[in-house]
């Protein structure tokens, strides 16, 4: 396992470029990390289930791909909910900011 630095905690949790900001079906845009995990708290059902599902998980993908946050993309891939995904943002974001200290 690769061992996080406080520069790569903070990219993790920076915000991303505007041309790769995530858009949920409710309307809300995500920059980072720590939008992903407020939307997340207060997502309806419908709405994640409309981005993760038996075919995607488009959290999973956009921290993956977007944010480079592998572990945690992995995490939101076996989340079935959204206060599951959420406890592992903010799982994650804990671990991250700790490494900011």
């Amino acid at each position: 396992m690769a061992r996080i630095l406080r520069q790569d905690a903070e990219k993790l949790l920076g915000e991303v470029p505007e041309e790769n900001t995530f858009w949920v079906c409710d309307g809300r845009s995500l920059k980072s990390m720590r939008d992903l995990q407020e939307a997340l708290v207060e997502m309806a059902e419908e709405t994640f289930s409309y981005h993760c599902n038996g075919d995607k998980c488009d959290f999973s993908a956009w921290v993956n791909d977007v944010i480079g946050d592998e572990k945690l993309a992995r995490d939101l891939s076996k989340s079935t909910n959204a206060p599951m995904a959420a406890k592992s943002v903010s799982a994650r974001i804990a671990f991250l900011d700790a490494k900011l200290v």
